[in-house]
């Protein structure tokens, strides 16, 4: 099928498929999957710069989906997630700066690449173990509930920290918290965003999680809430730069709806602790895509 825009003929079913997997993905984890759907976009005959601009927007449609689903399960704290995207929003915008930085020294792919790939090990090594943890909590302690955090000290400090001023989030179960603390967790999330080029989503859920204290399943839900509007301001800077492919977006967007609704389902069939360890072998498609950049295997 000959796509107008982009000015390529690509087919549809493969857009639908890339869809699918992607919504899947992001329904039960909360990320916004560009770092898997960018690469299988561009394999099969995208121009680099439509892939983008297109993947933000089929994310935004599919965030969408995935979010209100979440929402009628009661798997979103609204309030959380509009304070973190004040955080989210200032660090993308520093992200770019220190990528503007780079780009004149001339060392922008390889610096970015490995600091990419030594957080998604991190992320990667630490979510499991202590999803292994919790499960193992869990089974010895006969716990019957649907989330156990094998780590909490952090959250722990995080919330004994005193700077007014304080804010509670009862829709996560967050009796008190400084307001300074969510806004530092959107404002990382977004340095990383702005110079990774990625949703964030791989190390914004794991820190609701670990560093805010925020139940596993909300954590998910109130992730995607924050990706509509960081990949909504995306796709709008992008189209107009005339880099968005509508059509395309919609091919994707069809299979993609479909795989979000399963995925957000999905997450009420598992316990906390199960999706994190899960969760932790994504991070690892992230690293080997990186590897295969820097090593020239792929061009994305």
């Amino acid at each position: 099928m000959e796509f107008p825009i982009a000015g390529v003929t690509v087919d549809p079913i493969a857009l639908m498929v890339i869809g699918f997997i992607v919504g899947v993905l992001g329904g039960f984890f909360g990320v916004g999957g560009g770092f898997l759907a960018a690469p299988f976009m561009f394999w099969i005959g995208v121009p680099m710069n439509f892939v983008v601009g297109t993947d933000l927007a089929h994310m935004t449609g599919k965030s969408i989906v995935a979010f209100k689903r979440h929402r009628a399960l009661g798997h979103v704290d609204m309030k959380l997630g509009a304070l973190m995207i004040l955080g989210t929003m200032v660090g993308v915008e520093i992200g770019a700066q220190v990528i503007e930085h780079l780009e004149a020294r001339q060392s922008v792919d390889m610096v970015i690449g490995i600091i990419y790939i030594v957080i998604l090990a991190l992320v990667t090594m630490f979510t499991a173990y202590e999803a292994v943890r919790s499960l193992r909590m869990m089974q010895s302690d006969q716990i019957d509930v649907k989330d156990v955090i094998g780590f909490q000290g952090i959250a722990k400090r995080i919330s004994s920290i005193r700077i007014p001023p304080m804010i509670s989030f009862p829709a996560s179960g967050i009796k008190e918290i400084s307001v300074w603390m969510v806004v530092g967790v959107g404002l990382f999330t977004g340095v990383l965003s702005g110079m990774l080029g990625v949703g964030g989503g791989f190390v914004r859920m794991p820190m609701l999680v670990y560093v805010l204290g925020i139940p596993t399943h909300v954590a998910v839900g109130t992730d995607l809430f924050e990706i509509i509007f960081s990949a909504g301001y995306g796709t709008l800077t992008h189209a107009i730069k005339g880099n968005v492919d509508i059509i395309m977006a919609l091919a994707m967007h069809t299979g993609a709806a479909i795989g979000a609704q399963i995925g957000a389902v999905s997450t009420q069939y598992f316990t906390g602790p199960r999706i994190r360890l899960f969760f932790s072998f994504l991070p690892l498609i992230g690293i080997l895509m990186v590897v295969l950049r820097l090593t020239g295997v792929i061009a994305v």
